[in-house]
């Protein structure tokens, strides 16, 4: 807790330094968040409960272009939020941008490298604090542990935008894989997995449309991936694969004083192998989430939001799943429904201090997933409080 609180007052320093701000045709861009968590009777932050300090994110992020179609946009970021994904440094995005076609109704880039995942109405801003509309992302759509995995991958994106009399249309195509290291095997599924996952493959499709004037905007997505395990000696877990295949849909609805966002995900997963003894991971998951922010002053704004996620479409209580497990993992492992409230002041030129509560009916969305933790997360209902500080230049 010590090393982050340092880093995060070092790094703040120097982002308030004009002179890292901008170089010829560079452009530069960064921020910092520290802020302080619990999670009470889970492990979702440690596996004490404690109050934490293991939520800090500073990022720095440029972008130079080379000629009038082409730019090369990188950001690298230091990031420790406790139990949901591993700590350290990573480069979040690193890729090649060019402008195939610009004209009064298209603009069509292409994104070679690792790319950012544009397919989801957060899932390319969710490594920045200040564009987030909470500290915690609803985890039906945005599961802490495939962070790294879903914020985007090494390969192809295409990204296209039409204007027509209708109204505003974004495309956009990808296609790719990560790198999973091992901290993120154990974290999704076990600290007994002591082999290797891979990430196959990725590949996305989507489309939204906001008809002109109307704060509106309707959107779909398409995913299909595959991990492959290879598993080592003395593993708990076989070699085998899992191919997902969701769908998801998403509005958006924007007034003077008020928004709406909302998404929807459908989630085939199918298993070979991985699980010893014919254990059955197979099924449909499906979650929703609804949020509503008030702008009751240019600077404050209030948000709810209720998020709900069934593993299991045709177990929502979570009762087979339990059987399953011989009665070792209990049925609230199955479904979470979570009640958030929360604010937000921006006090300053580019500063934003937050506050939020969750409220949570169900252990699903813990992380390891296939072997979850029943001794620290015993009890159905539990919650999470957090604060952050936000800088951004």
């Amino acid at each position: 807790m010590i090393k982050s609180s340092i880093l995060f007052s070092f790094l703040i320093f120097s982002l308030s330094h004009p002179s890292v701000s901008s170089a010829g045709d560079v452009v530069w861009h960064g921020f910092g968040a520290q802020g302080i968590i619990q999670s009470s009777d889970s492990n979702y932050i440690n596996d004490s409960g404690d109050v934490s300090l293991r939520l800090t994110e500073v990022g720095l992020n440029a972008s130079y272009r080379i000629n009038q179609k082409l730019r090369v946009s990188a950001q690298g970021i230091y990031i420790n939020g406790g139990n949901r994904f591993d700590e350290g440094l990573r480069i979040d995005y690193l890729f090649l941008d060019y402008q195939l076609l610009n004209s009064n109704s298209w603009n069509i880039n292409a994104h070679l490298g690792r790319y950012k995942n544009y397919h989801w109405l957060y899932s390319a801003t969710r490594d920045v604090p200040h564009t987030m509309p909470s500290i915690v992302l609803p985890q039906s759509s945005y599961f802490d542990a495939f962070r790294d995995v879903s914020l985007g991958s090494d390969g192809l994106s295409l990204t296209a935008q039409h204007l027509n009399s209708l109204g505003e249309w974004d495309v956009r195509l990808s296609h790719g894989s990560s790198r999973v290291k091992d901290e993120q095997t154990e974290n999704l599924m076990s600290k007994l997995a002591t082999g290797a996952l891979e990430h196959d493959f990725d590949t996305q499709f989507s489309v939204s449309f906001s008809p002109l004037s109307s704060g509106l905007s309707l959107g779909m997505s398409l995913l299909k991936t595959k991990f492959s395990y290879h598993s080592s000696d003395n593993d708990v877990f076989t070699d085998g694969n899992a191919r997902l295949s969701r769908i998801m849909l998403s509005l958006s609805y924007s007034a003077e004083y008020w928004d709406i966002n909302a998404e929807a995900m459908h989630e085939k997963a199918k298993f070979k192998g991985l699980f010893p003894e014919g254990r059955d991971e197979n099924g449909i998951s499906e979650g929703l989430y609804i949020q509503g922010r008030y702008f009751i002053h240019p600077d404050v704004t209030l948000l709810a939001r209720f998020d709900t996620f069934d593993a299991n479409r045709d177990d929502r209580n979570g009762i087979k799943y339990q059987q399953n497990s011989g009665g070792t993992i209990p049925n609230y492992f199955a479904y979470r429904d979570q009640l958030t409230l929360g604010a937000s002041w921006d006090f300053s030129t580019n500063w934003r201090v937050r506050a939020e509560y969750h409220k949570i009916d169900g252990r699903a969305r813990l992380a390891p997933v296939f072997i979850p933790d029943t001794v620290t997360n015993d009890s159905q209902y539990w919650d999470i409080w957090a604060l952050q500080i936000i800088y951004w230049f």
